[in-house]
């Protein structure tokens, strides 16, 4: 194998100047860069990594803590974190807390820490009383809302300005008994009740007043079953609707699976409207409408802010940065579109998502 020394030498060069290249220094010449590079490729060298990382005192590996990975959700987040962490060298851990509180402490205190350079955190039991709790002494990035204005760098969705539009979409059609499935009564902060702001704004603005029989509870988790479930009760009470707002996309695919079972037409009786634009949504029947909230944004951006405290350049303050959203109307809110002539118009063959990576094709909240 080609050593660094072997680079040097092709390159007229020191050993010196090869590391510096290799590491990031910014002050070389492009023409010696290139000469380096073009040794690199022509002998075939490969860095070694954990040798770099151990004269750093680090170890190229960062741990992604979250709920649950049975969600589509965190499952796509899981691979867009594991790609950017890639393009940094580093390797991603993922560690599923299952929305315990006591396992979400332990990511922050466990003995375990010292194996990881930082922390990528998705908290789903701890709240705003726990802030003290993100005090930690290793690079930490918060995704979420749990706890918002927390003493860390945070990432995290525009959940009521994307809830809000999701609403008013629905309200543009004409639709007027805008059912929600996600609500967790009680709940002082967190997605639900962020997104439940949003929805509430939207109705208030159009001059409608809140119906708490159009606002239902799943229960603690946001699945296929719990919005099945959800939907049949609202059927069973004889509660009269015009459209449908999951809380996220497992809930809104779980509902309009019901709908359509009892006989209701989507969009024609029922509009559907989902959140989080998992891959799921593009192939149900009817494709469903869903909020797409910068996944991929909230990845690369979680990776880059946990680089910099990693490396010791960010700044001395915590960030808080608001994911850019997208909707994505399908037919279930829209139906098919006819064409000029009045003849139902044939769907178009899906092309690729530019919001799923190549990880994700492989393959919430």
């Amino acid at each position: 194998m080609a050593t660094m020394q072997d680079v040097a030498r092709r390159a007229g060069v020191s050993a010196k100047t090869v590391s510096n290249v290799l590491n990031g220094y910014p002050y070389i010449k492009e023409s010696t860069r290139a000469r380096v590079m073009a040794a690199i490729d022509e002998l075939g060298y490969q860095m070694n990594i954990s040798a770099r990382n151990l004269r750093a005192g680090r170890t190229g590996i960062i741990a992604l803590a979250i709920p649950e990975l049975s969600l589509p959700y965190f499952a796509q987040l899981s691979d867009a974190v594991i790609e950017a962490a890639a393009t940094k060298g580093w390797t991603v851990v993922i560690e599923p807390t299952g929305g315990v509180r006591e396992r979400e402490l332990e990511v922050l205190s466990g003995a375990r820490r010292h194996l990881v350079d930082g922390v990528i955190f998705s908290p789903l039991a701890l709240g705003p009383d726990d802030a003290d709790h993100l005090r930690v002494d290793f690079p930490l990035v918060l995704l979420g809302e749990r706890i918002p204005h927390g003493p860390v760098d945070h990432v995290t969705m525009n959940n009521v300005e994307a809830s809000r539009a999701a609403t008013q979409h629905l309200l543009d059609l004409g639709r007027r008994r805008i059912a929600v499935i996600g609500a967790f009564p009680g709940e002082q902060m967190g997605t639900a009740t962020v997104r439940l702001n949003g929805y509430l704004a939207a109705l208030e603005a159009a001059g409608i007043e809140r119906d708490d029989t159009l606002i239902t509870s799943p229960g603690p988790w946001w699945h296929r079953t719990e919005g099945a479930q959800a939907m049949q009760r609202l059927l069973d009470a004889d509660i009269r609707f015009d459209a449908v707002f999951g809380f996220n996309d497992t809930l809104a695919l779980g509902a309009l699976h019901v709908l359509l079972w009892s006989g209701r037409r989507v969009p024609e009786d029922v509009a559907v409207v989902g959140f989080d634009n998992i891959e799921e949504t593009r192939f149900s029947m009817p494709p469903l409408t869903s909020v797409e909230p910068g996944r991929l944004q909230i990845a690369r951006t979680a990776v880059d802010l946990l680089a910099e405290r990693v490396g010791g350049t960010g700044p001395a303050g915590q960030r808080e940065i608001y994911a850019d959203f997208t909707l994505e109307v399908r037919e279930s809110t829209v139906g098919r579109q006819r064409s000029p002539g009045g003849a139902e118009a044939v769907s178009p063959p899906l092309e690729a998502d530019p919001t799923v990576t190549p990880l994700d094709a492989a393959s919430g909240r």
